[in-house]
Order: C-alpha cells, then structure tokens, then sequence
C-alpha cells in the first residue's frame, strides 16, 4: 500500500479559475475538478508499491517510471508536398491533445532529392497527465484496433530501460474520424522510463498492461 502522502499526490485535483457569473442552469460559482488520469493513479497507488519491493528494496522512490512518450510520423511524400506534412501535423495533434511539431532533414541526400531543414514529417512529445491519457488510449483502444495485431514484442528495448514499437495505420486512434483522414500514416512510438535494466522497463509496462507477445 502506498503511503498517505503518495496516494494524495496523485489524486490531487486541478482546480479552475472561478466563474464570473453562474450559467443558466444554476450552477453555483466554485472551482471545477479534474480528477487525474486512472493510470497515473494506478502507479502511485498500486503499480509503484509492488514495483518498489521487486526492484527497489522497498523505496518507492528507486521503482522505475515512466518519463515520457514520445510519437514520430514521417511522410515521405513531404519533401514535394507541404500539405501532407501540415496533414499529419494536425493528425497528430489530435491524436495526442496537444501540438505536434514539425519534423526536418538535418542534412541533404541527393538520392533522396532531400535538402537539410526540409519538413518531413510531425512528432510529438508528452509528459505527465497527457503520457497516462495517451497510454490508456493506446493500450485499450488503438492496439486492439490494429489490423493482424499478434502483440508487442519484448525484444524491442534499447538496452537502457526505454521501448519503442512501430503502429502501421494511425487511424486506429478514436480521435481520427477514418472519412476525413487526408492520408493514413505510419507511426513510430518511445516509450521512455527511468529503468536502469530492460527487465525492470518491462515489467512497468507490463503492469500498465502494454499487451507483449508471448516469447
């Protein structure tokens, strides 16, 4: 069980300006409440304890976590095309609930007609609450979505406590409407965290349900 201090943290709410005027439906003036993602208060009520006994010897403060995700799509097409970029730009921000940046060469290729500082593509990185959301989403929602999805494999670690895992179709998101959808793309997606060992970035996510094929 996690200790009172650590429970309260993470169920603390976010509080609003005050409404000048009460609506019309009567509403009293008072601050609103946004109550914290399920998964953030998964961690640090259940996942962060059990993890502390297996990998910190019972400090809670040595269990390993998650730091950041974060989401690339590249266009090929961008390098004659703008608007697809603009596209997938939009997409993903959508996609994540915050705004997505436009990704550019670094340097020239001339096989590829490709010149440094081109746009080829959108990433996006997320921390804190918008992590958690976009991890449920992924883990309920999109994975099971993707077409011929067998499962994640466990041998995509980099050896440093980070996972990364490629989705085929963006479309799987609920937050991208199928009809409207300029093009589908590719995504490419990091997950960071503060393990030191691939087995202990593993079980975190394992904890957080990320469905891994069985070896």
């Amino acid at each position: 069980m996690a200790d009172k201090k650590t429970v309260k943290k993470a169920v603390k709410t976010v509080k609003t300006a005050k409404p000048k005027k009460a609506d019309k439906a009567g509403a009293a003036d008072g601050a609103e409440k946004r109550t914290p993602p399920r998964l953030k208060i998964a961690y640090y009520q259940t996942i962060r304890p059990d993890l502390a006994k297996r990998f910190g010897g019972g400090n809670p403060l040595a269990a390993p976590k998650l730091e950041k995700v974060v989401v690339n799509i590249g266009v090929g097409q961008g390098t004659q095309d703008r608007k697809k970029v603009e596209a997938a730009q939009n997409d993903l921000t959508l996609i994540a609930g915050q705004r997505a940046v436009i990704t550019r060469a670094r340097r020239s290729e001339a096989g590829f007609k490709l010149r440094a500082g081109q746009p080829i593509g959108a990433k996006v990185t997320m921390r804190r609450d918008r992590m958690y959301e976009f991890i449920d989403r992924l883990i309920t929602i999109a994975l099971p979505r993707a077409r011929d999805f067998r499962g994640l494999s466990p041998k995509s670690f980099d050896g440093h406590g980070n996972y990364s895992f490629g989705i085929g179709e963006h479309i799987v998101f609920p937050e991208i409407d199928y009809d409207k959808a300029d093009q589908i793309w590719g995504m490419d997606i990091s997950v960071c965290t503060s393990a030191k060992k691939d087995e202990e970035a593993q079980a975190l996510l394992e904890a957080f349900r990320f469905p891994f094929a069985a070896h």
